[in-house]
């Protein structure tokens, strides 16, 4: 039973157990909340909407069968993505904590969920922030006229003959500048190529600039949201304006959308596509449950989940059509530049200019993911457009404006449960000064040389295997610990109504069937593939496939472990009471989650006696 009493307005809960032995405890909610209702829908966009929705949706839709693949990932939005999203943003309403303190309550075996939520957070903040780093980088090249990678170097054969360097012409002007130049990248992960200062100022501008955005937490990162989440569509729409209208860009588009259904038949296209609706929508991470628990309890989460997952999936789409609308005219522009120059040439034997130049589905098809998509053939498409330096800054402060709104939510996912925690009393701005400035210290591996073979091994295992488990557990966790029925019942004091036959049927069963055929899929890939890294050849002017050397392997398994352990090392210690827990010496925050009772008194289920109860109450 639970007594709550209000004084100089303070609401003064007791609660009794079985032996009404239970401590008198004040419940004051002093974690803040969003400004408004836009604010925070604007930061789950700006959150889910990121680089990913513009480079590798793109990609992976050319290489999975154009418009036929819209199948699939629709499919796995409505049966996977949406669902998972409600989840989160339910249960961080509901608890009104971090992951952390989410996952204890929901059970406390099941602690280790939201430990190893923050531990991916953290881990995938230090490399998407290296990757806004590179973006300011690319903002600052872009002020220069001429561009600096519009041209390959020149440089002088026996002191007198001036020449191209022959690696930028076999490699191509973009590409050279990006390894040659701003990465100025070592031969493989073995070579550090020591620390490159323009890279490490570039990073600590991207670590003061999240900083300035989150110090206050919800307070700062709420009014950041406005220009961060809107900025890139409007970008967007300039893009897809002047897009459309350059030579080649229906060639792109239809080449990006030209459907090809008998790639349906391929497992992998599928995996895929569930693999690409998790990760876009940004769900395991924690971010969601952190910032939906700023939210007033009585929030319609359930249509914000519908409205941000839509958004973002259609955000996708849009800039795909944008992105191909570039690479279209870039590729109609490098084959008609072709045909010219061996036009009028005499090709040896039997030699045809198509030969030289194949054929435009040739050159549409020359398609590319993450940076060598942004920074290689965007740039490339850049350059040859009228104003390159005025397209250049719109491009990369967009991609700055969609990292920057990423990287609040997932820095979010780490700080919240953190400072809930309550283990300093630090203020909230201190707490995330530490995180960032302990941040871009380990964050400078990826400055050095090898920096960039760095980024690619986090990002590859990090981030993806770690989630698939969390989501498991987190959809086995409510509907089948928690319990289904208890988790409809917090929905339905939120918002007024309970989930319908689609919400129980994606939540228990299907959702937790395919995430599980996905964590499968990936540890068998995992052991029948090699483990390689996209390493630079200057010999061959191309990125070869490397693997990893032997310590890589170590270091890869301690990126799937440092996360994916905390669930297993918690359940053990609460289990066998490995570390004691004194319940009266627990802060106010473990006793009752902030939010459980709300001015007004009203609030449904309080987990502290050994009997789940269905309500407060309340006298």
């Amino acid at each position: 039973m639970a007594k709550a009493e209000v004084e100089n307005g303070e609401i003064n809960v007791t609660i009794t157990g079985p032996a009404d032995e239970a401590p008198k405890v004040e419940v004051q909610d002093e974690r803040g909340g969003w400004g408004n209702k836009i604010e925070f829908v604007l930061a789950t966009i700006g959150y889910a909407v990121g680089l990913g929705n513009v480079w590798r949706f793109p990609y992976l839709c050319q290489k999975n069968g154009g418009g036929a693949f819209l199948i699939p990932y629709v499919l796995c939005l409505g049966l996977l993505g949406i669902p998972i999203f409600f989840l989160e943003l339910a249960i961080g309403q509901s608890v009104r904590q971090g992951s952390i303190g989410v996952w204890n309550y929901i059970h406390p075996y099941l602690g280790g969920v939201g430990f190893a939520s923050v531990m991916v957070c953290f881990l995938v903040g230090l490399y998407y922030n290296m990757i806004i780093a590179w973006c300011f980088y690319y903002l600052f090249a872009s002020w220069q006229n001429p561009l600096p990678y519009g041209d390959c170097p020149n440089i002088a054969v026996n002191g007198t003959n001036i020449t191209k360097v022959l690696e930028c012409e076999l490699a191509g002007r973009t590409q050279y500048y990006w390894y040659n130049n701003a990465l100025e990248i070592t031969d493989s992960i073995e070579e550090s190529g020591g620390v490159l200062w323009h890279m490490a100022l570039s990073l600590l501008l991207a670590w003061i600039v999240v900083f300035l955005c989150m110090m206050k937490g919800v307070q700062t990162a709420g009014k950041a949201v406005y220009f961060t989440a809107t900025f890139p569509y409007l970008v967007l729409f300039i893009f897809f304006f002047r897009g459309v209208t350059l030579d080649g860009a229906g060639d792109g588009i239809a080449h990006m959308f030209k459907p090809q259904f008998h790639k349906l038949l391929n497992p992998q296209v599928w995996l895929e596509a569930a693999t690409q609706i998790f990760y876009s929508l940004g769900v395991a991470f924690g971010g969601l449950i952190a910032m939906s628990s700023y939210n007033p309890v009585h929030n319609n989460c359930k249509r914000d989940a519908i409205m941000v997952s839509l958004i973002n999936c259609g955000t996708s789409v849009f800039a795909s059509i944008v992105i191909f609308s570039i690479l279209g005219f870039k590729a109609h522009t490098s084959y008609n530049n072709c045909l010219s120059l061996y036009a009028n040439v005499a090709l040896p034997g039997n030699e045809t200019i198509t030969d030289k130049c194949f054929d435009l589905e040739k050159w549409l098809s020359e398609s590319a993911q993450g940076p060598g998509l942004t920074f290689i053939a965007f740039t490339e498409a850049i350059v040859m457009m009228p104003v390159s330096q005025l397209w250049a800054t719109l491009f990369f402060c967009m991609l700055l404006t969609l990292g920057l709104g990423s990287m609040f939510g997932t820095l979010e996912g780490v700080i919240t449960p953190l400072y809930d925690l309550k283990l300093v009393s630090w203020r909230k701005e201190f707490v995330t000064a530490f995180i960032c400035a302990m941040s871009y210290l380990i964050g400078l591996v990826f400055c050095q040389g090898s920096g960039e073979y760095w980024l690619q091994t986090f990002d590859s295992y990090s981030g993806t295997l770690p989630l698939l488990v969390i989501g498991f557990f987190e959809l086995v966790g409510v509907n089948w610990i928690y319990g289904a029925v208890r988790f409809e019942d917090d929905i339905e004091y939120m918002i007024k109504s309970r989930p319908g036959w689609y919400w129980k049927i994606t939540w228990r069963f299907v959702s937790p069937v395919i995430v599980a055929g996905i964590i499968i899929a990936s540890i068998v890939s995992m052991f029948l593939k090699t483990m390689t890294y996209a390493a630079w050849a200057p010999a061959k002017a191309d990125v070869v496939d490397t693997e990893f050397p032997v310590w890589g392997f170590v270091v890869i398994a301690l990126l799937i472990l440092l996360s994916t352990l905390c669930i297993p090392i918690v359940f053990l210690v609460k289990r066998f009471n490995i570390v004691k827990f004194d319940v009266s010496k627990q802060t106010q925050d473990e006793i009752i989650p902030p939010g459980a009772l709300t001015p007004n008194l009203s609030r449904a289920p309080i987990a502290l006696t050994e009997e789940p109860m269905d309500g407060a109450e309340m006298e």
